[in-house]
């Protein structure tokens, strides 16, 4: 039994602006036996439909287009991305920021067939190893103000859902995502965070109490001086994860 029988077939998706770019790469692709299937996108936004439908293994992601760039796709996604992310782009500065949000390479438009070829290696390498395992958001991309930079998942102090999107408390400091706090929660580590409210998610390792309220609900005190609501639904969870007993009016924990 040859090796490419063995292996399960990788599932391809090209995310680029430009039709000669994907079509060379398609070519490429459609050339290697382990490649089971090559769809392709023109667009960020047509690229988060066409990831649902297909799920891909494999992504090769274009850093710069309209409107939706790559890091924008990346955002949206969150953790429901394919096991192997490859950046292609035109312009090397955007390679630190590339590797910091989990791509696991990164081609320098104009590339040879050998540079594509060690590129697709480690893309395959990588999907056989972790077939079937799935990794826990470790930070997240941040956009503003055309700028882009990231934030560990360790760092929050707690999560506030705001429309469509969810803010992150940071120290001081906030920032928007743009992903529902369903979507994100079901990305985060368990053992972690832990939801306290419909609109609240708070890092467990950045709660110092619990103040029971005059209208008898209770506050989660954080260790950075904020207050976020308990509701009575998520109390009796979240003093189970905390190792809290009884109805102390001020438990610190």
């Amino acid at each position: 039994m040859h090796a490419e029988e063995r292996s399960p077939k990788i599932r391809a998706l090209i995310v680029d602006d430009e039709p000669l770019a994907r079509s060379n790469l398609a070519v490429l692709l459609r050339a290697d036996p382990e490649i089971a299937s090559v769809s392709e996108s023109g667009s960020g936004a047509e690229a988060i439909g066409e990831m649902r439908i297909v799920r891909p293994d494999l992504l090769f992601l274009d850093v710069q287009m309209p409107e939706c760039d790559g890091f924008d796709v990346l955002e949206l996604l969150g953790n429901d991305l394919p096991p192997a992310v490859v950046f292609v782009t035109a312009y090397d500065h955007y390679a630190l920021r590339a590797f910091e949000t989990g791509a696991l390479d990164y081609l320098l438009k104009p590339f040879d067939n050998a540079r594509f070829e060690l590129a697709l290696g480690r893309a395959k390498q990588r999907i056989h190893l972790g077939a079937g395992r799935r990794q826990r958001l470790d930070r997240v991309a941040i956009k503003n103000a055309g700028e882009v930079f990231f934030v560990k998942i360790s760092d929050i102090d707690w999560i506030e859902a705001a429309d469509y999107y969810s803010c992150l408390h940071v120290g001081a400091r906030s920032h928007l995502l743009r992903r529902s706090m369903v979507e994100l929660e079901d990305d985060l580590d368990p053992s972690l965070f832990c939801r306290v409210h419909r609109s609240s998610i708070v890092n467990l390792d950045r709660v110092r109490g619990l103040k029971l309220g005059q209208d008898g609900e209770y506050e989660v005190l954080l260790q950075n001086g904020a207050q976020v609501r308990l509701s009575r639904r998520y109390r009796k969870h979240l003093q189970a994860r905390m190792g809290v007993r009884g109805h102390a009016g001020h438990a610190e924990i």
